[in-house]
């Protein structure tokens, strides 16, 4: 028992080592290298564009299902469903806006970046390139990481307008409450601290899904079972850690008053 333990921490702390050393080339190669901005751009394309769908409809029907819930149940606690604007608002830009977009992004771009690597390793790319002359982390790493960090943050600013819309619908139709009052719940308390609470998430999520996705995809072996592997790895390896980093974020962030 002692000694599965021991050999699985063994495991982690290799990993996030590799991981660690792989983030310090990118910081190395960005520094001293010319950015590959074609890659860049397909990638902010196959990372965010291809995405924004599949965000957008699971943020729209959170906001409904937020609206329709905190209605119901405020409504049966005090008799009339007030400040559901305001429920909605808060908890989709707070924590669900940039913890739901992560998690979506991290199935199916993290997931993609991640079979598109493993791919290239299993099949001695990494090393042509290398032959080449062209280092991967320049090539493959850095454009993708840049447009994570550049694609999550603008995806969950679209989650959170869709989910405030979604409950504006529910609200007015379902509840019967009128669009003005519910903007006014949605606008009345509502600070720019409250915004950069959920936005500073979403730059360390797409940071944490990017490093993650091209660590596993990088260190894929064993052919196409290892690449099946190592796609799983990560999207489970993402979600776990984007949920268990938000609330060390949150505590984080509600520390210095944000």
């Amino acid at each position: 028992m002692i000694n599965a333990i021991g050999k699985v921490m063994i495991n982690w702390m290799t990993q996030l080592g590799e991981a660690t050393n792989m983030v310090r080339s990118v910081l190395f190669w960005l520094a001293r290298s010319r950015f590959e901005f074609k890659q860049f751009i397909n990638q902010c394309v196959v990372i965010g564009v291809d995405s924004f769908s599949v965000t957008a409809m699971t943020s729209l029907f959170t906001g409904m299902v937020l609206a329709l819930q905190g209605g119901n149940t405020i409504g049966n606690i005090f008799g009339d469903p007030i400040y559901v604007g305001t429920l909605v608002t808060f908890s989709l830009i707070r924590e669900l806006g940039p913890v739901l977009t992560a998690v979506v992004i991290s199935g199916r771009a993290g997931a993609a970046v991640t079979a598109h690597i493993g791919t290239m390793a299993v099949t001695e790319q990494l090393d042509a390139l290398h032959t080449l002359g062209t280092n991967p982390t320049q090539y493959l790493v850095i454009p993708r990481m840049s447009a994570f960090l550049l694609t999550v943050p603008i995806l969950t600013l679209f989650s959170n307008l869709f989910g405030v819309f979604g409950g504006y619908l529910v609200a007015k139709y379902a509840l019967g409450i009128p669009g003005e009052v519910y903007m006014t719940d949605v606008t009345a308390f509502m600070g720019i601290k409250d915004f950069m609470h959920g936005f500073l998430k979403s730059f360390v999520f797409g940071f944490l899904v990017a490093t993650v996705s091209c660590y596993k995809g990088i260190s894929t072996r064993g052919g196409a079972e290892g690449v099946g592997k190592s796609t799983t790895g990560a999207v489970v390896t993402c979600i776990v850690m984007i949920l268990v980093l938000d609330y060390f974020l949150t505590a984080i962030l509600t520390a210095f008053g944000i």
